[in-house]
Formats: C-alpha cells, structure tokens, sequence
C-alpha cells in the first residue's frame, strides 16, 4: 500500500471527474450576493460536514461517512481512493496601530475592497494506491493528520504602505480513511467494497457548548471520495445490472451517495459525495466558471451579481478571493457568453424517412378532446398485458413503478382495481384509468371521470376477457 498519489493512469482518470468533484467540494462555499454580512452566509459550509466525534455525538451533523458499493476488478488490479475535504481557515483583520503595533477589528477599508473576518477554505486530501488484494479481511487503515498552524499576510493601501495585516489560524485536524472488501458469493467475481471516513480529533467542546463554529475549524468540511480501479469496473448503484440488484440493495451509504463518474460509458472511476447526484454528473460546458452558489442557475445568478452595488462589490472582494472571482467573472462577461447561459437543447436527434401525411384539419374539435381522433376511443381500445386483453371492465392487480410513479400510488401497491379507459396521450404514451376496488368513493370518481393512471407495466391483469 502507498499513501502518495494514485497511478498516472487513475490520475489522468480522477482528473476528469475532478471538475464535478471540485463543485461539490465548494457547493455552498460563499452565497450571493457574496458578502460575509448577508444573512445567509454567516451559517457557514452545509453540505458533507464530519465534525469532532465529541461535539457531534448529539447534534445533526455527524463524524463519519460509510461508501458501499460493487466493484468487478480484474487480476491484479489496484484500487486508488483520494479523500478530499475542505479545512476552515479562521481569517482575522488586524490595523496597524502608529506605535507599530496591531489591533484586531471588525474591517479594514481599503479603495478596492473591505476586508472582514471570515472562514477561507483550504483544500486538503488523503490519496492512497492499494492492491484490491489486500482489502480483504480488516483491509487498510490510513490515519492522516493536518497539523495546526498559523500564517500572516500584509496589507498595503493604493501608495504601497502597509496599513494591516491578515491572520490567518489552523486547528489541528485529524482524520482515518479505512477501505476493505469482500469477494460475493456466486457465479460473478463481484466485489463488495466499504470506504468510511472518520474524524479522529479529539477535541472535546466546553460543556453545554453549543457553538458550532468552534467546531467547525476542526472539522472535515465538504468531505468526499473519488474511488478508481486500474483494471475493472464498478457497478451503478442507481441503475445495476438485474443479476445485481440484490446486492446492491445490501450496500449501506451514510452520509455520502456514491455514483459513477467520468464520461457516459465509463465505469472504472465513482465519486462518492455528500450530495445526490446522478451516474456521470457533468458540468455544463456553457458554465464559464465556478459561482460557489448552491443551486445556482448560471445566467440569473450573473446578472444579479453583475448588478451589485460597487460597494456591495468591494465588500464581496474584501470577504474571499473565490468571490472576488466571481465579481470578476460577472463584470467582465463578454454578451456572448452571457447569451450561452440563457439556454441549450441537448436532446435534439435526426429524423429521416418521409414527411408525415398532415391530418385534415378539425377547427372545431380540440386537440386534447378524444373526437379529435376517431382511431381511438377509450371506452373500447384494448390493449395486450402479459398476453391478456385488458380494456374497460377489466380487472387489474397494481403495480406502481418505484422509477416514475407518484410517491402516493405506492400506497396501492397490490390493490385490485377496476380499468375505466385506456388511455393514448399526444406524445404515443398508452395509460390505463382505473378505480380501485373497495374505494367508497368510485362512483363519485366515475361519474366525474377523475380516475388513477397507470402504464400497462404498472399493473398485472386478474382474468381472461
């Protein structure tokens, strides 16, 4: 086992979702409109927090995350993990007196900015190379340490004079990274692999305390994994193969979702984050830079920042240099970049064969009224289920999709029904209205023609008609 940085091949690999995993690392980093004094930047880093085993024990947020998940590698294959986490660094502003001293306060003005005191983050990581071999049984522990410390900056005014200084301070953080796994049962070389980090700090808060940002200099902030095989492939959690499927529901993920990352197609590369994402999360090549801002929306969240006050602005500089840049970015778009941002369609797709013969014209009859379409007519149309005729009348057994449905219709997983009308929507989509039987409410829904729908996968049909 190494604990240096991974292979040159999982480099070039983690290299290309590090664009997603660096997003999730700063989600939420520093709001619009990018000032320390708003509101909602003095709650400082959401997402991914391990905080110190002692102050976390009851609260919310929590010390440790737990990856599991499914992996095939092939002989001799290595596993490269990389923990990445953001350190809060406490900045404090300090004036220099005329006897040469300095004094701690609130700002400092200066023509470009108001420097405040604030938490920077400082990006830190734990990378280890390890054979897959060797995760078996209690597999590897790496304990890792990032020592405390501190650092001062001058600040100068417009002629060159130092009028300040910054000072910045470290806690000290301390942390493990324990990876194992299990070959699986069964006709398929699956492995089960388990990644959990801890925060080992032994900080332990005044009693009672419930200041948060005590904690906070001590914590793993944004904490997340990029895992990779040199030779191999995970499975998705999302969306596995069927042979899988049990397995997969046997992994246990706390406090972190892991997904396949790079681009569509590969599998040898999962970013486990403190945030849901889907298989190969991408960022959206119009983005023309980091906002920081949680959900942000690119050309909304420009131009309201373009539209800051200068004063407004020379505090946002003042707060972090990461919204400095941001300032930057939004001052100096070029309009097209700007009209990038207002839109893209990503979903076109070639269409060939002949032009479709237009239907005559019907003005008086709707679109969405079914006399619009004399092919159809849900009182008669059958369709096949399980090779069985199903239409009006007939009778089903319910079986919601977990993928699509309502969160409601699951509640009548395995309830009998009634079909009413089968259903064809403008898009070539077939449903089935149904009532449930049972409901004492059907007649009213009949009558009112206020049915549930299903897609003929949803439901199961009872008897031969």
């Amino acid at each position: 086992m190494t604990t240096s940085a991974p292979t040159d091949t999982l480099a070039d690999r983690f290299a290309t979702a590090r664009q997603v995993a660096d997003a999730v690392l700063f989600e939420g980093y520093v709001l619009y409109p990018y000032r320390a004094s708003a509101a909602k930047n003095r709650l400082r880093w959401q997402f991914g927090v391990l905080v110190p085993p002692r102050w976390g024990a009851d609260r919310a947020e929590h010390s440790h995350q737990r990856t599991e998940c499914l992996m095939e590698p092939r002989s001799g294959a290595r596993l490269g993990a990389e923990l990445r986490f953001l350190r809060a660094q406490r900045r404090t502003v300090q004036r220099l007196r005329p006897d040469g001293g300095f004094e701690t306060v609130a700002e400092l003005e200066l023509p470009d900015r108001v420097l405040v005191p604030w938490d920077e983050g400082v990006e830190e990581r734990c990378a280890v190379d390890v054979p897959v071999a060797e995760l078996t049984g209690d597999g590897v522990t790496v304990p890792f340490t990032r020592p405390a410390g501190e650092e001062t900056e001058p600040v100068h005014d417009a002629d060159g004079r130092q009028v300040g200084r910054l000072v910045r301070r470290r806690e000290e953080v301390r942390g493990v990274l324990r990876l194992s796994a299990r070959e699986i049962a069964g006709p398929y070389a699956v492995w089960h692999l388990t990644a959990t980090v801890e925060n080992a700090g032994g900080w332990e808060p005044e009693p009672a305390a419930e200041d948060r940002d005590a904690a906070l200099p001590r914590s793993l902030v944004a904490a997340h994994l990029l895992l990779g095989l040199t030779a191999g492939r995970f499975l998705s959690q999302t969306d596995p193969p069927e042979w899988a499927r049990g397995a997969v529901a046997g992994c246990r993920n706390e406090h972190t979702w892991p997904v396949l990352a790079g681009p569509p197609g590969s599998a040898d590369v999962v970013l486990s984050a403190p945030i849901i994402l889907e298989d190969h999360p991408a960022i959206a090549p119009e983005s023309p830079g980091a906002l920081y801002d949680a959900l942000e929306i690119d050309e909304i969240l420009t131009l309201r920042t373009a539209a800051l006050t200068e004063q407004e602005k020379r505090e946002a500089r003042g707060t972090d240099a990461r919204a400095a840049e941001v300032i930057d970015l939004a001052d100096g778009m070029p309009p097209e970049v700007l009209e990038r941002l207002h839109g893209a369609v990503r979903a076109l797709r070639e269409v060939t064969g002949p032009e479709p013969v237009p239907e005559p014209a019907r003005p008086d009859t709707p679109w969405w009224d079914p006399a619009a379409d004399d092919a159809v007519d849900p009182l008669t149309d059958r369709i096949t289920v399980d090779g069985r005729s199903v239409g009006a009348g007939s009778r089903v057994a319910l079986r919601p999709g977990r993928r699509r449905t309502d969160a409601q219709d699951l509640f009548l997983h395995g309830r009998t029904a009634r079909v009413e009308a089968v259903v064809h929507d403008v898009d070539g989509g077939v449903h089935l209205a149904v009532t449930v039987e049972g409901d004492p409410g059907a007649d009213i829904r009949r009558e009112q023609g206020r049915f549930l729908y299903f897609q003929p996968d949803e439901v199961a049909p009872l008897e031969d008609e």
